[in-house]
C-alpha cells in the first residue's frame, strides 16, 4: 500500500473556523491522491471481506471436523464399550470352555482307564481260555503218546493230533498258529512212518507156534519127511521074479533098521523123547515171548527171541524136511518184518505246547 505525504513545496492549510465556505476548485494532484487512497481502502476492504469469508468458511469446516471427531469419538467409545462387553463375554466363554474341557478330559481319562482295564480283562480271559485249551491239548497228546508207545498203534495219537488241530482252528488265535503248524508236521510224519507189518508178523508167529509139534527132529529116523535120500527104498518091479522081490524087500527092511552116517550135532541126535517134548515147548515159549515183545513195542527183545528160535530150529530139527524148510522161511520173513522202528514221537508238538503255555 502506498501512503500520501506532503511535499515541502506544498503548504498545509491552517485550521479555520467551521463556517460555511464557498466551493472552491481542487487542484488535480490532490484529486489524484484522494482517488488513490480510496482505491487502496477499497482494496483493503475487499481483502478484509475475502479474509473474513475465508475465516468463516474455515471456521465452519473446523466446526464440522469437530462434530465429526465428536461423532467418531462417541462411536469409538461405543465400540470400545461393546468390545469390552464382548471381551468379557469371550472371557467368560473361555472360562466355561476351559472348565468343560477339564471335565471332558477327566471323563476321557476315566474312559481310557476303563478301556485299558477292559482290554486287560479281555486279554486275561483270552489268555485263560488259551491256557486251558493248551493244557487240554497237552494232556490229550501225552495220553495218546503213552498209549501209542505201549501198544505200538499210532492211530490214537493221530486222532489226538487231529482233534487238537480242529480245536486250534476253532479258537482262531494268532498266537496258537505255531502250535497248529507243529501239530500238522507231527501228524504228517506219523502217517508217513506208520506201517502195517506188525499184524502180518503176529499172524506168521501164530502159524509157527501151531506147526512146532509137526516139525521132525534130527533123531526121528522113522518119520523123516518124504522118505527122501538114502532112506527111500527102491521100487520093486512088478514083473520081477519072486526070489528077487523077496531079496529087495529084505534089503529095504535092513536099510530101515540100520543107518550109517556122519553125526555133526551129537546133542541133537542123542535127545530123549522127554527132551524133545521140552524142546518143542521151549520153542513155543520163545515164539510167544517174541509175540509179546512185538505187542509191547520191545523190538530188540523180539529180535533176540527170534534169533534163538532160528538157532534151535537149525540145530535140533531136520533141515531136509519140507515142514522145517517152510518154518525156516516164515521165520526169516518175520525177522525181516520186525525191524528196529523208532518209538512214536511228537517232539515238535510238545515243544510248541511248552512255548504256548509259557505265553511267548
Amino acid at each position: 500500500m502506498s501512503s500520501v505525504s506532503a511535499t515541502p513545496d506544498e503548504t498545509v492549510p491552517e485550521p479555520v473556523a467551521r463556517t460555511p465556505m464557498p466551493v472552491t476548485a481542487v487542484p488535480p494532484a490532490s484529486l489524484g491522491a484522494v482517488m488513490l487512497s480510496r482505491i487502496v481502502l477499497g482494496l483493503l476492504s475487499l481483502m478484509a471481506l475475502v479474509a473474513l469469508v475465508l475465516v468463516i468458511v474455515l471456521w465452519q469446516k473446523v466446526g464440522g471436523m469437530q462434530e465429526q471427531l465428536a461423532r467418531q469419538s462417541a462411536d469409538a467409545m461405543a465400540q470400545s464399550l461393546e468390545a469390552r462387553t464382548l471381551a468379557r463375554q469371550a472371557h467368560e466363554t473361555v472360562r466355561d470352555t476351559a472348565a468343560r474341557l477339564a471335565l471332558t478330559e477327566t471323563r476321557v481319562a476315566e474312559v481310557a482307564l476303563q478301556r485299558s482295564q477292559l482290554e486287560e480283562l479281555m486279554q486275561s480271559l483270552s489268555r485263560s481260555r488259551d491256557e486251558n485249551l493248551v493244557v487240554d491239548i497237552e494232556s490229550a497228546v501225552r495220553l495218546a503218546l503213552q498209549q501209542a508207545q505201549v501198544t505200538g498203534n499210532v492211530e490214537p495219537l493221530l486222532a489226538a493230533l487231529k482233534a487238537a488241530d480242529v480245536r486250534i482252528t476253532r479258537a482262531a488265535q494268532p498266537r496258537l498258529a505255531p502250535l497248529q503248524r507243529a501239530v500238522q508236521r507231527d501228524a504228517d510224519r506219523l502217517r508217513a512212518t506208520a506201517s502195517g507189518d506188525g499184524g502180518e508178523a503176529l499172524q506168521k508167529l501164530d502159524e509157527l507156534m501151531r506147526g512146532v509139534d509137526d516139525l521132525p527132529t534130527l533123531n526121528a529116523v522113522g518119520v523123516r519127511s518124504g522118505g527122501t535120500g538114502a532112506l527111500q527104498s527102491e521100487p520093486i518091479p512088478a514083473d520081477a521074479p519072486w526070489w528077487k522081490r523077496i531079496l529087495m524087500a529084505a534089503q529095504a527092511e535092513a536099510r530101515s533098521l540100520v543107518r550109517v552116517g556122519r553125526i555133526e550135532r551129537p546133542e541133537a541126535v542123542l535127545l530123549s523123547p522127554d527132551q524133545t517134548f521140552f524142546l518143542r515147548e521151549n520153542l513155543k515159549l520163545k515164539l510167544l515171548n517174541a509175540r509179546l515183545a512185538l505187542l509191547s513195542r520191545q523190538v530188540d527183545t523180539a529180535r533176540s527171541e527170534l534169533a534163538l528160535v532160528a538157532a534151535s530150529l537149525n540145530r535140533y530139527f531136520d533141515p531136509a524136511s519140507r515142514r522145517v524148510q517152510t518154518a525156516a522161511t516164515l521165520l526169516q520173513q518175520v525177522q525181516l518184518q520186525v525191524r528196529t522202528a523208532e518209538t512214536p514221537r511228537v517232539d515238535d508238538t510238545l515243544a510248541a505246547l511248552s512255548t504256548a503255555a509259557a505265553g511267548r
